[in-house]
């Protein structure tokens, strides 16, 4: 299969034709479907939206859908149905030898919860701060409230190894260390907290090695960047050397809901949502509902974008929502025979499967799949999320690995990278994606190139 990983200048003449039918590409060089391996033409041909067959395939592509091929041998259940989520790394054709490692990522958010992911088989949090506490507990990290939800799954979706779910459901950057910084309780997280939590990460850069500030959360209102706490405090955090990167927002869709800060910061990495369809077929690729630009100082923003719709990411533990989950895949799993015994037994958890116990079998199974789809479930530890709070992560996750290939890449040649590798889809507004969906395994290669 690495075979097909080709250069251009191997290429046999017949592969130079019209259009590749995944990316749309006319600008690299192709081959005819019917040369691929038979077990690859059947991956590339469910990539497609057409029933006729795929046409010609462009090396970039064929270089995705290899990988792919290579992961479905050794993880043969990833795409037994369209309701599983592909893994980030995947979906992203993220370049595996670079996790992050030695490189320690700052999460703003309203709280967290010390997930396996983040903490098995050693942990990787170096650090915990709440702004409202004046002692920092790290008992606090193992309790599961509402508030710790949205951090939780933010670091996760960054730094995440996916250690329950044998390494399939982790980020790009799995090998990172996090230092959790608790800005939030419940409800809207006001500017004056995010601006708490970046002077304490600016005050602490140096003792816990942080290089990146991952913020899911927007302030207060539209504001010049000049006159703004919060915008000012993010420019003193890059001139100091940090990389931050902030999500826009998912209020695209509606008029008057522009860039706020942090986003709208001018050294901030803003990063809006891509909808790529839980697909590898680049061609598929859309928007996600995100805020955009330009912003009230005339800046376009976001400046990249990254998937912010079905993405996996962790489930609360010790939740009502938990159980749920368990129950539902453990149901979606068992034999005919077993179900009614699953559900007397699990009996309270759900009101609807309680009720609906002694219908017959294919009844019970629609409605078992109804409410994995209905809870976004993918299995009983990780569900579909969406927003631009996680690819705001992805993003940061992407940096890290940037910074492991080059640790001595400055915050400014770290945004151009991104920029200067994204990739454009098409079709779209140039305020709307910035300069394209961020693409990683040319960002890295980038990094490297630049190293010395």
């Amino acid at each position: 299969m690495s075979d097909l990983l080709i250069s251009q200048q191997n290429m046999p003449k017949e592969a130079v034709a019209q259009m590749c039918q995944l990316c749309r590409s006319v600008e690299v060089a192709r081959l005819a479907f019917e040369e691929l391996p038979d077990d690859l033409q059947k991956l590339v041909q469910a990539n497609v939206t057409s029933s006729q067959p795929a046409g010609e395939v462009c090396i970039n592509c064929i270089g995705v859908f290899t990988r792919a091929q290579q992961q479905l041998q050794s993880q043969p259940n990833i795409f037994a149905d369209v309701d599983r989520a592909l893994p980030t790394p995947l979906r992203m054709d993220a370049d595996e030898r670079f996790t992050g490692r030695d490189v320690t990522i700052a999460f703003l958010d309203s709280g967290f919860y010390a997930h396996k992911d983040l903490t098995e088989p050693i942990s990787r949090i170096v650090a915990y701060h709440s702004i409202f506490s004046p002692e920092d507990d790290p008992t606090l990290l193992r309790t599961a409230d509402v508030a710790s939800w949205h951090g939780m799954m933010t670091s996760v979706v960054a730094a995440g190894n996916g250690f329950l779910s044998n390494s399939l459901y982790r980020g790009i950057a799995p090998a990172a260390n996090v230092v959790l910084v608790k800005i939030g309780k419940t409800g809207r997280i006001p500017e004056s907290s995010i601006e708490t939590g970046m002077r304490w990460v600016i005050e602490n850069k140096e003792k816990f090695g942080i290089r990146i500030v991952n913020i899911s959360a927007g302030g207060d209102f539209e504001q010049p960047y000049l006159n703004n706490a919060l915008c000012q405090t993010v420019e003193e955090a890059v001139k100091s050397g940090l990389i931050v990167v902030c999500a826009v927002g998912n209020a695209g869709l509606a008029p008057g809901h522009p860039v706020l800060p942090p986003a709208s910061s001018p050294a901030a990495i803003a990063v809006g949502g891509l909808d790529d369809q839980n697909s590898l077929n680049r061609a598929r690729r859309g928007m996600y509902r995100s805020s955009y630009g330009p912003t009230i100082d005339g800046l376009q923003k976001p400046e990249v974008i990254a998937p912010g719709i079905w993405v996996a990411a962790p489930i609360l533990p010790h939740t009502p929502t938990a159980d749920e989950a368990q129950l539902y895949a453990t149901l979606d799993s068992a034999s005919d025979e077993e179900l009614s015994t699953i559900l007397f037994s699990q009996e309270g958890v759900d009101k609807d499967l309680d009720e609906a116990r002694d219908l017959p079998v294919p009844l019970l199974r629609q409605l078992i799949t109804i409410k994995l789809r209905e809870g976004n479930v993918i299995n009983e530890h990780y569900k579909f999320v969406d927003g631009t709070s996680f690819a705001a992560p992805i993003v940061a996750s992407i940096v890290a690995c940037m910074l492991e290939a080059n640790p001595n890449l400055t915050p400014q040649q770290v945004k151009r990278i991104l920029i200067d590798t994204a990739e454009r889809v098409a079709g779209i507004e140039v305020e709307r994606q910035g300069w394209g969906v961020v693409a990683p395994r040319k960002a890295v290669e980038m990094a490297l190139r630049m190293r010395g």
